[in-house]
């Protein structure tokens, strides 16, 4: 558990190709089932203190207490999926805490020196949803995520949480939308 956010609870892999990135995890590890969005919904995105409009795919499954979350970037809109996969890389891009005390926490990151990367409001645009990426640097190693789990983000990664216990393997990738009632 980290000293600083709590307990670990996602893994962020961007990747170039998402239809067989689920279906890798899938059939090599047995994780599912992922709930996939083909645009997810971004309010307020920012990337290096400058507006930006990138638009991903997200696809969300869970193992145990963690998340996987798969990301493709659709689009050359400045991020740090792009700037990751500029760089030729894909695959663990970062790990995220959840938080329901998003601004204190986002504060004493900031005070430990912490640098954000990207931030934003992700799904309905609430004020509670929002997510924050610090860059490398006072955090050795992948980037480290602070998301806002309240409101409907909450609801959606207890439903996908859910689906997982006693998975048998049916349905596979499944729509994001149907567990947000949009």
């Amino acid at each position: 558990m980290s000293r600083y956010f709590g307990p670990l609870r996602q893994l962020g892999y961007v990747v170039n190709d998402i239809d067989s990135a689920m279906k890798h995890w899938v059939a090599a590890t047995g994780v599912g089932p992922f709930f996939y969005i083909d645009d997810q919904p971004l309010t307020g995105f920012r990337f290096r203190g400058q507006s930006a409009s990138p638009r991903f795919s997200i696809a969300l499954a869970q193992s145990g207490d963690t998340q996987i979350e798969l990301i493709q970037q659709r689009n050359d809109e400045p991020s740090a999926f792009k700037e990751f996969t500029d760089r030729g890389l894909e695959g663990l891009q970062h790990v995220a805490y959840w938080t329901t005390d998003f601004d204190r926490l986002r504060a004493a990151a900031r005070e430990r020196g912490a640098t954000e990367l990207q931030s934003g409001i992700s799904g309905s645009g609430a004020p509670d949803e929002r997510f924050v990426y610090f860059a490398e640097g006072p955090f050795p190693g992948t980037v480290v995520e602070l998301s806002e789990v309240s409101g409907r983000k909450g609801a959606l990664f207890r439903a996908v949480a859910a689906a997982a216990v006693g998975w048998a393997g049916d349905d596979p990738v499944r729509d994001m939308r149907t567990v947000l009632g949009s």
